[in-house]
């Protein structure tokens, strides 16, 4: 599908009725409406349609910025200008028959003040989309015309006029602030053909391609550094703010900025599976999926205004009937609440909120994929780490060879490493190349034959003739063949030769120094931590205790880690709603991470597997920012909370009172629109701190 940008787009009811409307026309196949992006993403095979239909409803499709302020900012003085005139000499003309030239006046000023709320009255009534915003402003100030409260029906829309353009601009500024990244997308690449310099577009550089990255440009596309050293700024991707020094052979990304020297870059993926290309994916997307109350207060304006019709009909109509009460009086009463009763300060400021939560965890390099995973997190009561890679470093060395039976420690380690030969595991690297530091007979090495991977177990092959087996002991037990089995501090690979115990090499890993302060501080908060991990119970329980973490479960196959999870929720949701995080970083961890209540992938230089199925991507490998995204998260929740309390309060507050005939309609247009300034701005508190 293709994006559109369209001026005018603000409220959330607008967008739900364009949705509607655009998804029944011919030449559209697809359609998504997002409000706070303020796009449209559709396939589409008559645009021009489409933008006629868009400025029927006031809005304008494909333009360069989000906001006319010269425009907007001339109908508003000139709708103002003749409202003062008319004020002046409404007296003077009062007294003429039928008072036309005060008519004329205020009239002009209604129509140019009004005319965008007017039309999306009109246009929605004609395809029976008749309770909003729009239709209770046009209703109650049409209403005060015909009680000749001229002054005050050119006010009301006036006052709300300019309301609205000021909420456009803190709407517009919140979304500035997300739409920053997408205006990372790199313009072009130098690419290197026959020794010739060609600046091209990146979507049409291949793999393989080379390309020369000058300083202070912007790397186009994910690569390994050929030639050249430089620093490179990776706060864009990560949240960093230290640069990082990258030498010939070292990855880099998409997004990063080269700070210093000239990178001959060779490319490894094209543009649309680049790093940068999938985090703008995913904050493009993000919006798409609403939370809770984002949903609530959709649904919660659909049978509210209604009812506030309903409402102001009784109270116009009743009293007068019932008890011959003054029918003007409270004609205008019903009037007043029509005004304060406009729901639009709830559906812009709420979306409005989630949305800023999502962009201020992407400054700090924690990407998530929707508002409902935002609202998610405030309710997490546990969670689960990987211990490889999450909790450790994940860089392994081998720490100690001890041979059995005969066979010596050169032996141990040269077949073990000559059966990892084709493993990209980490331990499997660290036995690799402690085994290059030692003296061996080099290129002399036998081939492997009769290679097998055996899932969760370890690996088994043919070298000198010799069936060998390298992996953990539950494949020894279910062979029955004895072993060592005292316990023995870190990760152990044991290793047979023709069903042989020949003894085992200890892998050493490395806590990381955050996922100490990590777990005090989820204590603070009151999450428990839990560790999951394949290692075994020796290894698990040294890890765990080092950190302070109380439970964990060891020894556990991918399908183990989701049955223990599962086992985990039916205590966390026994008492509450609580949610389960599972924080994890490799293609092992993806099914767990796909079944937790909230998925977090760490580092976006992972496994591609488990960023996909994440529901969240920690751009670094800093485990902390788990903490950051919960307070994010429960900062976002409580604003949001705030504004519903805030906007309702007001608005039963000034109902009462206008019911009471205490409040006149300007008391009303200012107090509706005041709110909804506040409750913007209080969102707009999210990005502080």
């Amino acid at each position: 599908m293709k994006k559109y940008k369209v001026e005018g787009l603000t409220c959330t009811s607008d967008a739900a009725a364009l949705q509607q409307k655009l998804s029944v026309m011919d030449s559209v196949s697809s359609v998504s409406v997002d409000t706070c992006s303020g796009t449209i993403c559709m396939e589409c095979t008559d645009i021009k349609e489409v933008a006629a239909r868009l400025k029927k409803d006031g809005m304008t499709l494909e333009v360069s910025s989000p906001l006319t302020l010269p425009k907007d900012v001339l109908l508003i003085i000139l709708s103002a200008s003749l409202f003062s005139i008319g004020l002046v000499t409404m007296e003077k003309f009062h007294g003429y028959p039928f008072s036309w030239p005060e008519y004329v006046i205020f009239l002009i000023s209604y129509v140019v003040a009004g005319r965008n709320v007017l039309t999306k009255a009109v246009t929605n009534s004609i395809h029976g989309q008749f309770f909003d915003e729009n239709f209770l402003m046009t209703l109650a100030t049409v209403g005060a015309f015909l009680i000749h409260q001229l002054p005050e029906a050119v006010g009301v829309m006036l006052f709300y006029s300019v309301g609205e353009y000021l909420e456009d601009l803190s709407v517009d500024r919140s979304r500035r602030s997300v739409e920053s990244l997408l205006k990372l997308r790199p313009a072009y690449a130098h690419l290197t053909i026959n020794g010739e310099i060609q600046e091209v577009t990146p979507e049409t550089v291949s793999i393989g391609s080379q390309i020369l990255v000058n300083p202070g440009e912007r790397i186009p596309l994910d690569g390994v550094v050929l030639e050249g050293e430089s620093e490179v700024d990776v706060s864009v991707l990560t949240g960093e703010s230290l640069p990082r020094t990258v030498t010939p052979g070292e990855n880099v990304l998409a997004g990063m900025i080269n700070k210093s020297g000239v990178l001959t870059v060779e490319v490894v993926k094209d543009y649309s599976h680049s790093s940068l290309s999938r985090i703008l994916e995913l904050v493009e997307h993000a919006t798409s999926r609403k939370a809770a109350p984002e949903k609530f207060i959709t649904t919660f304006a659909q049978v509210y205004t209604p009812l506030v019709v309903g409402a102001a009909l009784c109270i116009a109509l009743l009293p007068p009937l019932i008890v011959h009460a003054p029918l003007y009086e409270w004609v205008y009463r019903a009037l007043v609440l029509l005004v304060i009763s406009c729901p639009c300060a709830l559906v812009i400021s709420i979306p409005l909120g989630y949305f800023t939560g999502i962009g201020k965890a992407s400054k700090e390099g924690i990407l998530i994929k929707g508002a409902n995973f935002l609202e998610a997190l405030t309710k997490v009561r546990a969670v689960v780490f990987d211990k490889t890679g999450t909790l450790t470093r994940g860089v392994f060395r081998v720490a100690q060879v001890v041979s059995m039976n005969g066979f010596s420690k050169d032996e141990i380690l040269r077949v073990a490493a000559l059966a990892e030969t084709h493993s990209s595991h980490p331990i499997a690297r660290s036995i690799r190349e402690a085994y290059a530091d030692t003296p061996n007979d080099g290129g002399n090495n036998p081939p492997v034959s009769d290679y097998q991977e055996i899932p969760a177990r370890g690996i088994r092959a043919l070298i000198d003739g010799k069936q060998v087996f390298v992996g953990n002991d539950r494949q020894l037990h279910e062979e029955l063949i004895p072993h060592d089995t005292c316990h023995i501090q870190g990760t152990v690979v044991h290793v047979t030769i023709d069903n042989v115990y020949a003894g085992y090499i200890t892998i050493s890993d490395q806590v990381k120094e955050e996922a100490l302060q990590t777990i005090a501080a989820l204590k603070e908060m009151g999450i428990q931590s839990v560790m999951f991990t394949g290692d075994s119970k020796d290894v698990a329980e040294c890890i765990a205790h080092d950190l302070g973490i109380r439970k964990f479960y060891s020894e556990l196959l991918p399908e183990d880690k989701v049955k223990n999870l599962e086992e985990m929720e039916k205590d966390v949701k026994s008492n509450d709603d609580g949610k389960i995080a599972f924080v994890g970083d490799g293609i092992n961890d993806a099914p767990v991470i796909a079944r937790a209540d909230v998925g977090i992938a760490m580092g976006a230089l992972g496994s591609d597997a488990a960023v996909e199925t994440a529901d969240m991507v920690i751009m670094t490998d800093n485990l902390h920012k788990v903490i950051d995204a919960i307070k994010i998260a429960r900062k976002t929740s409580r604003i949001i909370r705030e504004n519903i309390i805030l906007v309702l309060g007001v608005k039963v507050v000034f109902i009462s009172v206008g019911v009471l005939g205490m409040a006149t309609m300007w008391e009303a247009v200012f107090a509706d629109v005041r709110v909804a300034l506040l409750a913007i701005f209080n969102a707009a508190r999210i990005f502080r701190g």
